[in-house]
């Protein structure tokens, strides 16, 4: 097996501008750095990685955290939430520590990150970085290029591995230097602010919520079936249905064996998936569903409309299909909603009660 190659650092790498240049920043003094992009159900977008490299001339591997991380969400952050469900504090906290845990195998000897003071309100003022760093245990190990200079020096710049008058001193929510130091390295691309998390997002908080209501421990694929599509729910029967073909492909990819596979039959529709979490559902919620889904395909409508005759849905689940003829309605008899942001508001105030 060919041995691993080393680096002299390792970074966090969202795909955001502030992470792509904090590395640039470090390989400019001709420190080798890779970049590890961490995966959730919640954020990470590994099929850009070739792109980063490609465009910003960066290394980066993927690392899947998301058992890790839906550990850490479900027995609470330990620095709470902020406005939604967003949980930003312990969030890094949970990175930065399995970063250090990659130092060895990889050879690297710091660990970088691009933060900046006063960028963000809940993970980026003075005090919140520090807290950061000693949760993590990653104090004499982490470097934030771009706002190093408000801060005090690190065993890296002290010992001459990095020199400190090459890195920056940015702070506060201002953009400026950042573009004008992409514009220096001939970025053509500029990436947005990272983020991306829909945990911080009021109807992407309100999808998870609504599933921890009915399951205690969901697991990292539930919260990635939360995120995929448009979501409803008739009492704790759950549903998931595709509105493009991006959408269908995702809900594909997180169907298990025990969900109700919806599809059209003959006709062009949406993939759906309603995943039991509270028992096998009833026959009559399944030809609910099925007259759902099928009320979102243009020409099952049109050919009920034009023959009065039902639509046929295949439901697939374990190994076998069943096929079912319905009528395509978005009224039905079980009344399916998507799930409101008032929810996280109900569920935090339950859990601090707690």
């Amino acid at each position: 097996m060919a041995e691993r190659k080393t680096y002299d650092a390792l970074a966090l790498l969202s795909g955001g501008l502030d992470s792509i240049l904090a590395m640039r920043t470090v390989m400019d003094q001709g420190l080798s750095v890779l970049g590890l992009h961490f995966v959730t159900p919640f954020f990470g977008k590994p099929h850009l990685i070739p792109f980063w490299r490609d465009h910003y001339g960066i290394k980066a591997v993927e690392v899947d955290i998301r058992q890790k991380y839906v550990d850490m969400l479900l027995d609470g952050p330990s620095q709470g939430f902020g406005k939604w469900l967003n949980p930003c504090i312990d969030c890094k906290i949970v990175m930065l520590g399995h970063a250090r845990g990659l130092l060895n195998e990889y050879g690297a000897k710091f660990l970088i990150s691009g933060e900046v003071i006063g960028q963000r309100p809940m993970s980026q003022r003075e005090d919140a970085l520090n807290l950061i760093t000693k949760r993590a245990q990653v104090r004499d190990l982490l470097l934030r290029p771009l706002c190093a200079g408000n801060l005090p020096p690190t065993p890296m710049e002290e010992s001459g591995l990095v020199d400190r008058t090459r890195l920056h001193d940015w702070h506060g929510r201002g953009r400026k230097p950042q573009y004008a130091l992409a514009e220096r390295y001939g970025f053509t691309e500029i990436p947005t602010p990272a983020g991306g998390c829909c945990l911080t997002e009021s109807q992407g908080a309100a999808r998870f919520v609504k599933l921890l209501t009915y399951r205690d421990r969901p697991t990292p694929n539930d919260f990635s079936l939360v995120r995929a599509g448009r979501q409803v729910w008739a009492g704790s029967h759950w549903l998931a249905f595709g509105r493009t073909a991006a959408d269908n492909e995702q809900l594909a990819a997180c169907a298990e064996p025990d969900d109700y596979v919806f599809k059209l039959t003959d006709l062009p529709g949406p993939l759906a998936v309603g995943r039991p979490v509270a028992g096998d559902w009833e026959p009559e919620a399944v030809l609910d569903a099925a007259a759902l889904v099928s009320s979102y395909s243009g020409k099952a409508r049109k050919r009920f409309e034009s023959t009065g005759e039902p639509v046929r849905v295949d439901v697939r689940r374990r190994e076998r299909v069943e096929t079912v003829s319905v009528i395509p309605a978005r009224e039905t008899v079980l009344g399916w909603t998507e799930p409101a942001p008032e929810l996280v508001r109900e569920w935090k105030k339950k859990e601090v009660q707690a």
